[in-house]
């Protein structure tokens, strides 16, 4: 009963995610272009809130549906919910829609418009991520109710067999005052036996919800030359879970992001092979420090996580980088903005930043542009893992990190799993990248982005300030 009471302070580690819950999706439903943010529920069941913005014209309605991911129950929907039109804004939709059960879900949002039909779906984890507090005010009201609720019942008791047959006026005797008291104690007995079972029932409920409470795969990192192991295990939670069911996302089963601690000033976006009881990978030249690690993976069924461990590192005389494997530098990680970062070749990385101030928990669409140093666009841009860059949000404390796309933060393999048709890349690559993200809190962040130019990967860095 205790446990209950207490906050749980476990890490949300979803979506390709740490501590950034939020889901954010820009693609096309058909004809139109759309960008869609959900809010899952911290609790399942649980109500998740669902945000829609199609810039096109002659939008007639929206219809939003939660489901499973796989399985019956993903080709056999119920009934979608029409969404919300905003008064003040005709591009902007919102719905909420309940996600009943624990695990992989997908939001599919149906679009009906001049242009005709179109519809696309955003995969979405369904998870208890902690458990809701009870202040003490609160716990002592409904104790007194309780107590109060139960006392009342007893006594009622007691008068329906002492006096219910009396005539008006009249003084139970005796035998109706003893009758009294045996109905009073067979009450506070039968009372007493219902709260007891109803205890025992609450705790053991309690257990389910609690092993439900979302607790990520534990990582433990081992290094031994410039060869870094990569050991995985269970906490016990959900028995279906596997720590070798994962699935490749942009080719690989893991990306490793390796960042140096405190100042950030260096990463790595590496991909481990898989091994018996976890992953490798052969390091490169690294230079001493404290590494934060994150490592994002797929299992079978859509469901994302990003692992956490830190570790210590002696210098590091490895490999050289090949295939996906990427870095960057840049100084450490300071109070202010930069929207300029130094690229190989004398090109640059310039982060369209405008003037709006950036607010925690508002969608955003982050543009970054390649340009040689005449500040021509650059010609010799191509597809990084299939995408036109990665990035990588982390905050100074490392408490936040979130891996996006520019069709947002749902990995690839997941959306695979929809059976909803997607647009993929083709042609050229622009020499400009853009991604959906909204900060979870305010604070300090660093923002890591990755392209791919004339086949090498190349990394820009930017510092960003949340209100």
């Amino acid at each position: 009963m205790r446990r209950i009471l207490v906050l749980f302070a476990c890490v949300f580690a979803l979506e390709a995610h740490v501590g950034s819950p939020d889901v954010f999706y820009e693609g096309k439903a058909g004809p139109y272009a759309a960008m869609v943010t959900i809010r899952p529920p911290s609790v399942i069941p649980g109500v998740a809130e669902v945000e829609i913005r199609i810039p096109a014209d002659g939008i007639r309605e929206v219809r939003v549906v939660p489901m499973p991911l796989t399985g019956l129950g993903a080709d056999h929907p119920p009934t979608p919910d029409l969404a919300k039109r905003d008064p003040g804004d005709p591009h902007f939709f919102t719905s909420a829609v309940w996600l009943m059960a624990f695990g992989s879900y997908q939001v599919r949002v149906d679009v009906e418009g001049a242009q005709g039909p179109g519809r696309l779906a955003v995969p979405v984890p369904a998870v208890a991520s902690l458990v809701t507090k009870i202040t003490p005010g609160l716990s002592a009201a409904l104790l007194a109710m309780m107590a109060l609720l139960s006392a009342g019942m007893v006594a009622i008791l007691g008068a329906i067999f002492r006096e219910s047959g009396l005539a008006p006026g009249a003084i139970a005797g005796p035998e109706r005052i003893r009758a009294g008291r045996i109905a009073m104690g067979a009450a506070t007995a039968a009372i007493a036996t219902m709260l007891f079972f109803g205890f025992r029932w609450w705790g053991s409920d309690e257990k389910a919800y609690l092993d439900h409470v979302y607790k990520p795969l534990q990582m433990t990192a081992r290094v031994e030359g410039a060869r870094m192991s990569l050991a995985l295990s269970d906490p016990g939670w959900f028995r279906f879970r596997k720590t070798d069911d994962f699935i490749p996302d942009h080719g690989h089963l893991m990306h490793l992001f390796a960042i140096r601690m405190p100042g950030m000033d260096r990463m790595w976006h590496l991909h481990p092979d898989e091994q018996p009881g976890g992953f490798a990978v052969e390091l490169p030249d690294m230079p001493a420090g404290r590494y934060k690690l994150f490592a994002d993976v797929v299992h079978a069924n859509g469901f994302a996580e990003t692992l956490v461990t830190e570790t210590a590192l002696p210098e590091i005389h490895g490999r050289s980088l090949s295939g996906d494997d990427a870095d960057g530098a840049a100084p450490p990680l300071g109070r202010g903005e930069n929207t300029v970062s130094p690229l190989l070749d004398s090109y640059r990385m310039v982060w369209e930043r405008g003037t709006e101030r950036l607010i925690a928990r508002r969608a955003t669409r982050f543009t970054f542009r390649i340009e040689d140093a005449a500040g021509k666009p650059a010609e010799d841009m191509q597809l990084y893992m299939g995408m036109a860059g990665h990035a990588e949000f982390l905050s100074d404390d490392a408490t936040v990190f979130a891996h996006v796309h520019p069709d947002g933060s749902v990995p690839m393999a997941a959306l695979m799993l929809t059976k909803v048709p997607m647009q993929h890349a083709h042609g050229m690559v622009p020499p400009a990248v853009t991604f959906p993200y909204g900060f979870p809190r305010p604070g300090r962040y660093r923002i890591f982005v990755q392209i791919q130019r004339n086949g090498h990967p190349e990394t820009g860095v930017f510092d960003a300030r949340v209100e």
